[in-house]
C-alpha cells in the first residue's frame, strides 16, 4: 500500500474516503461474519455438499459488494494493478478452464474459475479501499473486534451453535471445541491465527490498547478451538517470519525448502512407508489426523492423470466418488478436499497447473520481498502480509486453501500478495506529503 492516495481534501475525496471505507467493512464482514453465522450441524442438510452454495441471498450480495469494488477499483489512480500479473494468471486460468473443459465435470470447473477469478479482483483493488496505511489498520482493527464480537456472543449465549456438539452428524467427535459463528473448528482456528497478525499491526499502526486485546482475545479462542495445528503455527510462523526478515541471503532456502520439506514429512510419510516410522518415532501423529489415508487415494489417482488431472474443483464429492459403494476400498473417497492445497492442485490441475501455481504463490512474492526497500522491510505493514503469506502457504501443506472462491482465508492471501508487490514498489518522501492531506491521511 502506498501513501500516494489523496492529493487534497477536497469533496470528491471525501466521498472517495467514505465510499473505500464502506467497501473495505462490508467485505470483511461478508467474508469474516457472513450473514448466515451459527450454523446448526445436527440438521440432516449440512450432509449435502451442495447446501451452503444454495443461498441465493449471499450470491446476491456477493456480487453487489464485487460490481462496487471493481468500480471503485476502475476508477482510482491506481486501477493497473487489478488482476496482475495478468500474464500468469491468464495462462494460469486459461490452463485451468482447458483441463476442466476435458474432464467429465466442465461446469463444476468453469463455476470455480469464475468465483476465484472475482475473488482475485476484489482482493487486487481491496489494500486500495483504505486512505492510508492508519487507516487501513483502523478498519482492520474494528473489522477483527466485531468478529470476535460474534465469536465470543456464541460462546456465550449460543453455545449450542457456537461450540461443537456430540449430536452433530459429521463430526460428533468434536464435541466441546469452540467455533463460534464460523462452521467449523478449523474455519474459527485460521480465522484467529490471521486475526492474531492483525492484532499485532494494530498495535504497531494504529492503537496498543486494541491490538494487544485483538491478539488475547483471538489466542484465547484459537486454544479453545482445539486446532492443534494452527495453534502450534501462530507462534511458529512469529518465529519464522523473525528469521526470514533477519536472514535475507537464506529466505529462499527457508521458503521453498520449508514448504518442501513439510509437504515431504506430510504426505511422503503416508505414501512412502519408512519414512512414515521414521516420523512415528519421532513422536510426530505420522497419520496427520487422519489424513494419510485421503493422501494415498490422492496419490493413486493423480498417477493415473498427472498431466490434466481430473478438473478444476472436478474429484472430490463427484458422483464418481460420491457413489463409489464398495467399488474404492477407502473411506477416503468421502473426504470433502484432499487436505493439502498443493496435493488438490496437482490433482484437480495436473503438474502444469501446480507449476504455474507456485510460480504465482511462492516464487514472485519471494522476488517482490527481494525488492522492498531496507527501510520498509522492518514496518508494520510488510510484517503482516509477510505473516499472512507465510502462514497460508505452511498450513496449505495441511488443508485446501488455494483459489477457494468464498474462503476468507484466501482473500486474505490474496491481498496479502499485492500487499507485497505495493511494498516492494512504494517510494514515499516523507516531507512530500502536503498539509491540506494530513487529516484524510489520518482518518
Amino acid at each position: 500500500m502506498t501513501t500516494a492516495a489523496y492529493a487534497e481534501t477536497s469533496a470528491p475525496d471525501i466521498v472517495r474516503v467514505r465510499v473505500g471505507a464502506f467497501l473495505f467493512m462490508a467485505m470483511f464482514l461478508f467474508l469474516w461474519v457472513s450473514i448466515t453465522p451459527y450454523v446448526d450441524l445436527t440438521g440432516e442438510a449440512i450432509l449435502d455438499p451442495s447446501a451452503g452454495n444454495s443461498n441465493r441471498l449471499n450470491q446476491i450480495l456477493a456480487l453487489l459488494l464485487s460490481a462496487g469494488i471493481l468500480g471503485y477499483g476502475l476508477l482510482h489512480p491506481m486501477r493497473d494493478i487489478i488482476l496482475q500479473p495478468r500474464l500468469l494468471l491468464a495462462i494460469l486460468y486459461f490452463w485451468f478452464l482447458l483441463v476442466s473443459l476435458v474432464s467429465a465435470h466442465p461446469m463444476l470447473g468453469i463455476k470455480g474459475i469464475v468465483l476465484s477469478t472475482i475473488m482475485t479482483v476484489n482482493a487486487s483493488i481491496y489494500l486500495l479501499l483504505p486512505a492510508s496505511e492508519r487507516h487501513f489498520a483502523k478498519m482492520l482493527g474494528i473489522g477483527s473486534l466485531i468478529m470476535l464480537g460474534f465469536a465470543y456472543y456464541g460462546i456465550l449465549f449460543k453455545p449450542t451453535l457456537a461450540i461443537h456438539q456430540a449430536s452433530e452428524l459429521r463430526e460428533p467427535m468434536n464435541a466441546g471445541l469452540w467455533r463460534g459463528h464460523f462452521p467449523h473448528k478449523n474455519s474459527a482456528a485460521s480465522a484467529m491465527v490471521l486475526a492474531a497478525f492483525f492484532g499485532l499491526f494494530v498495535a504497531s499502526a494504529w492503537s496498543r490498547i486494541t491490538g494487544l486485546a485483538i491478539f488475547a482475545l483471538s489466542f484465547l479462542f484459537l486454544v479453545n478451538t482445539g486446532g492443534k495445528t494452527s495453534t502450534a503455527m501462530l507462534p511458529a510462523i512469529l518465529m519464522l517470519g523473525w528469521l526470514f526478515e533477519k536472514m535475507r541471503p537464506l529466505r529462499g532456502l527457508i521458503v521453498v525448502g520449508g514448504v518442501g520439506l513439510f509437504n515431504l514429512f506430510a504426505v511422503g510419510s503416508a505414501v512412502f512407508r519408512p519414512l512414515g516410522e521414521f516420523i512415528s518415532g519421532l513422536g510426530i501423529d505420522a497419520t496427520f489426523t487422519n489424513r494419510s489415508d485421503i493422501w494415498r487415494f490422492a496419490f493413486s489417482a493423480l498417477a493415473e492423470r498427472p498431466l490434466t488431472g481430473y478438473g478444476f474443483r472436478a474429484f472430490w464429492q463427484t458422483e464418481e466418488l460420491v457413489y463409489s459403494g464398495g467399488s474404492v476400498e477407502t473411506w477416503a473417497v468421502a473426504a470433502a478436499n484432499g487436505h493439502n492445497s498443493y496435493l488438490d492442485i496437482a490433482l484437480t490441475t495436473g503438474f502444469p497447473g501446480l507449476l504455474l501455481t507456485l510460480v504465482w504463490l511462492v516464487l514472485l512474492p519471494l522476488r517482490d520481498i527481494s525488492r522492498i526497500a531496507p527501510d520498509r522491510e522492518k514496518a508494520p505493514l510488510t510484517r503482516l502480509y509477510i505473516r499472512i503469506w507465510l502462514y497460508t502457504i505452511f498450513h496449505a501443506g495441511l488443508e485446501t486453501l488455494f483459489f477457494e472462491g468464498g474462503s476468507f482465508v484466501w482473500f486474505t492471501f490474496v491481498f496479502a500478495l499485492y500487499g507485497l508487490h505495493l511494498q516492494s514498489s512504494a517510494v514515499l518522501a516523507k516531507g512530500a506529503v502536503p498539509e491540506k492531506r494530513k487529516r484524510v491521511a489520518h482518518a
